[in-house]
């Protein structure tokens, strides 16, 4: 599996968090020991940093009595491999930060719901050259980096050790592909394979269990699974117990509701011949 300073940064954190309530140390005891300035470890801690300073680990695991070598040369090396540069970094303008791509860049199985949007990650280039310009981008050098961007995104699907991806996409996303975008929905036809699988969320459905908009999960074989929410202007990662718990549900009440996977595609080409 491909390697993502992202999660390696995650993990750097969390371990670091772990490290020290072992210790029995609060943060400020962990941090004057360490000589830190204030606030520095909780940044740590929270994955509020981009490029972990290995040196600093050294002193966190002199603080926390970690003596053993090879423990410590893992944290260094977890350290080192959380400063590498995914190649988001490069089209920092088209993703921000990329934190989400980072994940998403190594995560075993992504599951995502989206009600208005065919996903990201199956979209054509006219689809999503269509969708930017219309979220208000003009600029057309932007919109071009922006689907360059997105398509180079597409690329962790194409990978031999590419993650499960199940999307279950309501209809009024479908409805929304006009005639000159057909090509979108053949391309939801002809992507699926077993480990790639599209199911359509019919409006006579009437209200359900994610009612509240689009969101993402992600699962990592070595990491805790996080939950993705795209907010107007701003993203947001949750990675507690309770709201994992509750995304999961909301997911899965979702997917006994939306029509099987044979259904949806007999839908996906209904809707293809009706328009083309």
């Amino acid at each position: 599996m491909a390697g993502s300073p992202t999660v390696r940064r995650k993990r750097l954190s969390r371990k670091l968090r772990e490290l020290r309530e072992a210790s029995k140390l609060t943060s400020e005891q962990a941090t004057k020991k360490a000589g830190f300035s204030r606030g520095k470890l909780t940044r740590m801690e929270r994955d509020e940093w981009t490029r972990p300073n290995p040196k600093d680990i050294s002193v966190l695991l002199d603080v926390y009595k970690v003596t053993d070598p090879a423990e410590r040369e893992a944290y260094l090396t977890l350290a080192k491999q959380a400063r590498q540069r995914g190649w988001w970094v490069s089209y920092s303008d088209a993703l921000g930060k990329g934190a989400y791509v980072g994940l998403e860049a190594e995560a075993s199985a992504i599951r995502t719901f989206e009600p208005l949007l065919i996903p990201g990650l199956l979209q054509v280039e006219e689809y999503a050259r269509t969708v930017i310009r219309g979220s208000g981008v003009t600029d057309e050098d932007e919109i071009d980096r922006r689907v360059e961007a997105r398509m180079l995104r597409k690329q962790v699907l194409a990978r031999p050790d590419a993650p499960t991806f199940w999307a279950i996409v309501d209809e009024s996303a479908l409805r929304k592909v006009t005639p000159d975008l057909a090509g979108q929905l053949q391309h939801l036809l002809d992507v699926q394979r077993s480990n790639l699988r599209v199911q359509v969320l019919p409006d006579r459905l009437g209200p359900h269990a994610a009612m509240a908009g689009s969101f993402v999960i992600l699962d990592f074989p070595d990491d805790p699974s996080v939950v993705y929410l795209e907010l107007a202007e701003d993203q947001l990662f949750l990675e507690e117990a309770d709201p994992l718990r509750m995304y999961e549900l909301q997911y899965g009440y979702v997917q006994s509701s939306a029509l099987s996977v044979d259904d949806s595609r007999s839908f996906i080409q209904d809707r293809l011949n009706a328009i083309t």
